[in-house]
Order: C-alpha cells, then structure tokens, then sequence
C-alpha cells in the first residue's frame, strides 16, 4: 500500500486531514500513515490490525470481553460458571427486590462465565481436529448463555459513567453472533467516538483555561493526555506497541494530576477561587479521558455533562477572571 502524506498526529481526526477543506475520506478506507496500517472511520484514522477468524481467536477475544466487563462492573458478580444452576434458584426463590437485583447480576455473570467455559472446551476439541459445526448444540448452548447474560445484566450497576455498562456488557454476546471483521468494524467505529469525545473535553478545557497566566502550564499537559488518551485507546494490549504506549499515557495522567496551579501571592480571594476550581474541573476533564482510554467506548451522557459543567464555569468566572 502506498504511503500517505500525513506526517503527524495520525489519529487526530479533523487536525490529520479530515477538517474543513480536505478530502474526507470513506469509511472503512485502509491506508499506510508513517510506516503503520491504519483504518478510517468517523474522521479518525485508527490503528488496524489484522486478525484471523477463527474459534479459538474468537474465544480468546470474548475472554478479554469478559474480564474487561466484570473489571467495570460492581463487585460480587463474577460468579463462576459451574454456580449458575444455585444463583438460577436463588434468584428464581427470592422474593426481596434489592436482593433480587443483586441475584440477577450475579446470575448474568455466571452465563457470561458459562458461555465462555463451553467456548473453551470447543476450541479445545477443534485443536485436536475435532471438527464443531455451527448446529452443534454445545455451540447453541453456548448462544444462549451469552444472551441470557445480556438479559439479565441490565441489573448490573456500572463502577464508571452512567452509560457505560450498556455499551460492555453486550459485547461479550456481539463477539459470539458475528464474524471477527464484522465486531471489529462496530470496534472501530466506537474507538473513532471515543477519541471524538476526547478531542471535544480537550477542546473545551483549552478554550476555557488558554490564556489565563495561572494556567499556562495546564495546556499542554491537557494536549498530551488527550493525545496519550487516544493512542491508548487505539492499541490493543496484546500489540507490543502497548509498552511504549501506556507509560506515555499513564505519565501523562500523573503530571495532570499533580499540577497545582500557582497563584501569586498577592492574589485576592476571588483568583484563588478561580485556582481551586479551575484545577478540579481540569483534573475531573482529565478523569473522564482516563476512563474513555480505558474503556475504549464512548460516554455520550457522562461526557455531555462534563462539557455543560465546562459552560457554567466559564460562564461564571472567564470574563472576570486576569489573563497574562
């Protein structure tokens, strides 16, 4: 494949070409950008990776759809699959609405668990030449675990956004129904959101703090956790690319974190104020991208009213506040 004239910030969306003025390209366009295959989709060219569409690739990608699902979830529910006939019963016998709710989640984790216990066990027949056709009952079986964990997990509160749940929990399940490249492209697609969400929390902090002398060493350290934030939610961990790429993310997390801005000494009550919740909305913007990167979903409503807490402080203090 050619090479691309983007010579910088390959996965910034409207800043690597897809802005007013310039070509925008079709989804789904594959493109070598700066010696790296890359996929475009949403405005954002994303890091591609080619992968085999097997059982045993697929089982290994619902496994990391599950842990990454019960990391987020609330705790006590990643009930083993050898208990889903107990949980079923105690569920199906309690009569307590909280405790029912609880007994639902835990239920759905145990399907979840069950439909991936029997997904290992086809992958193992298949690699002893085994061979599992689609109407295997094992396999339906193994459907209908998965779906029986999405009913149920609406009863699972998340640890992380208000939204953000929904967008996990049913990926386990879409991993199963649909071929490899069809999950990746709904993958891509919520990638290219994220780092829209990102680019749009960074834009708003750089549009509210650029310019105000106390937080003139805030803006590029917002700059290079957005761009650290979007890198990582790019990269799948298994890629070696993932060493180089999370300490840079982590890093710049942590010097975000402990930037207090400086006020002068002579500064009166109000600049202070301006201080103090400056830096927490630049540190609660901040922990937003964190939690974007991590999850690698976007978070429309957590988002949204981040940024509406962005309107109402700058409404509140920018055109009272001193710029250096």
């Amino acid at each position: 494949m050619a090479e691309v004239a983007v010579k910088s910030l390959p996965n910034r969306g409207p800043e690597s070409g897809s802005g007013a003025g310039r070509e925008r390209m079709p989804d789904r366009t594959i493109r070598v950008i700066n010696g790296e295959e890359r996929i475009y989709y949403e405005g954002y060219w994303i890091r591609h990776y080619d992968v085999p569409d097997t059982l045993a690739y697929k089982k290994d990608l619902i496994d990391a759809l599950t842990r990454r699902v019960f990391h987020h979830a609330e705790p006590g529910i990643n009930t083993p699959g050898e208990r889903l006939d107990e949980v079923r019963t105690a569920y199906d016998e309690e009569d307590d609405p909280a405790k029912r709710r609880v007994l639902s989640a835990m239920l759905a984790g145990a399907l979840l668990n069950r439909g991936s216990d029997i997904l290992t066990r086809l992958v193992e027949l298949e690699q002893i030449g085994v061979t599992v056709n689609p109407d295997n009952e094992l396999l339906k079986e193994c459907g209908r675990c998965f779906m029986g964990a999405l009913e149920y997990g609406r009863s699972i509160r998340p640890v992380t956004g208000k939204e953000v749940l929904d967008e996990l929990w049913g990926e386990p399940f879409k991993a199963f129904t649909m071929n490899v490249e069809q999950f990746l492209e709904t993958r891509y697609i919520k990638i290219a959101l994220t780092m829209k969400e990102i680019d749009a929390i960074r834009d708003k902090l750089i549009g509210i703090f650029d310019g105000l002398a106390i937080f003139a060493p805030h803006i590029p350290m917002i700059r290079e956790l957005a761009d650290s934030a979007k890198e990582a939610s790019e990269t799948m961990r298994s890629d070696l690319e993932i060493i180089d790429v999370w300490p840079r993310f982590v890093a710049a997390r942590d010097r975000l974190e402990m930037a207090n801005p400086e006020v002068a000494e002579n500064a009166d009550r109000r600049e202070h104020t301006l201080a103090r919740r400056g830096f927490q909305l630049i540190q609660d913007g901040g922990e937003v991208m964190i939690h974007l990167a991590s999850l690698r979903v976007p978070m429309p409503r957590t988002t949204q009213e981040f940024l509406e807490r962005c309107d109402s402080f700058s409404e509140r203090f920018k055109t009272r506040s001193v710029h250096g």
